[in-house]
């Protein structure tokens, strides 16, 4: 493999082989960037090795993030202007029993990065980190003109039933969840995944304003498209519900189906990832990245089944320990900061990805 000494104007992606990595490379090979990937291909997402979707113009030096033998070898040959952190692991329930790995990952393989860029001297002009709505956990909530913060939701809660956030004493219903803003909405994990997320966006804060790195970091909401796994059981939800309905079967709908999603496109998250990358800001910046698409589960396995000829959803009454009753991003920031604004719809994002897995889903 041979690979520029200095590689000035290198573009690296950490989980550079991901669902979200392959696509982004391929936007930024088009625009002339030279990329280079670094990735473990874990069976559990890379069961066929290094996916089709990754362009050939890609340089993949397979790579585990929490060695620092590995971080060593990549940065003897290249010099990155800027890195873009994808690399997780990203199982919200699986967390919670793999707790060790989340945070091997996730955490220690942040602090290897920069431990490795500070042993070579080498400061990128420009981080770029793939955060999660996860921070927030249930969020923000309004009772009447009272915002709060419920907290995770007990076992004993959501063995009763009773999913909705539950108000401080004294304030009536209903109650209301708030859209997600970095600004003023506080983060809360009620889940391993989710305290690595935000572990990671302290770590790398620190260290850039440290050293005078630009960071920007994009709190994703949940991202679906082709190259998203079919068959890693901790894929996203419409991942899940579209296997599920391609095989003629109804959808399985947790709780009592009105948990709420904020739904964005593979190619919207490309693009808010590329205006980032190519704006660095002079103080750390933190956005919410979602495709305005905000609907129950229920409503969004409906339009599934639709689409595929599926029978009707069924809602089971089960539930997940760590899963939020509601999550959608304000906009806002994105829009004035990246200039970003989604262009994909639900409906016409699942057709492109019914479309990718009649032709095989492969990645």
């Amino acid at each position: 493999m041979t690979l520029p000494a200095q590689g000035q104007g290198t573009v690296l992606l950490t989980g550079g082989a991901g669902f979200i990595g392959s696509t982004l490379a391929r936007r930024l090979v088009d625009e002339g960037h030279h990329v280079v990937a670094l990735d473990n291909l874990h069976p559990q997402v890379h069961p066929g090795g290094r996916p089709k979707r990754l362009p050939d113009e890609v340089e993949l030096i397979p790579f585990d993030v929490t060695h620092a033998d590995s971080w060593r070898a990549a940065l003897a040959l290249i010099r990155p202007s800027t890195i873009v952190h994808l690399a997780a692991e990203t199982g919200t329930g699986q967390s919670l029993t793999e707790a060790s790995r989340h945070a091997s990952v996730n955490v220690v393989g942040t602090t290897q990065m920069i431990d490795a860029l500070t042993a070579v001297g080498h400061v990128p002009e420009h981080i770029v980190l793939t955060s999660s709505r996860a921070v927030y956990g249930e969020g923000a909530w309004q009772a009447g003109d009272r915002v709060f913060y419920p907290g995770p939701r007990t076992r004993e809660q959501l063995e009763a039933g009773r999913w909705d956030a539950t108000p401080p004493p004294g304030i009536p219903g209903p109650v209301v969840p708030l859209p997600h803003e970095a600004a003023t909405t506080s983060p809360v994990p009620t889940n391993i995944y989710a305290a690595t997320k935000l572990t990671q966006e302290h770590v790398l804060q620190a260290w850039t304003e440290a050293n005078g790195s630009a960071l920007s970091v994009l709190r994703l909401q949940n991202v679906y498209g082709p190259g998203q796994s079919l068959t890693n059981s901790y894929t996203g939800v419409i991942a899940f519900f579209s296997r599920v309905a391609s095989a003629g079967e109804p959808i399985d709908v947790y709780e009592d189906g009105a948990i709420v999603r904020d739904f964005v496109y593979v190619e919207d998250v490309v693009t808010a990832l590329t205006a980032a990358l190519n704006s660095p800001p002079s103080r750390p910046r933190t956005v919410d990245i979602g495709g305005g698409d905000v609907m129950t589960i229920l409503e969004a396995a409906r339009l599934v089944a639709e689409l595929r000829g599926a029978p009707e959803p069924k809602i089971s009454g089960r539930f997940r320990h760590g899963d939020v009753r509601a999550a959608s991003a304000s906009l806002e920031a994105a829009g004035r900061e990246l200039g970003y604004r989604p262009e994909w719809s639900l409906r016409r994002g699942l057709a492109e990805l019914f479309a990718w897995i009649d032709e095989g889903g492969v990645a």
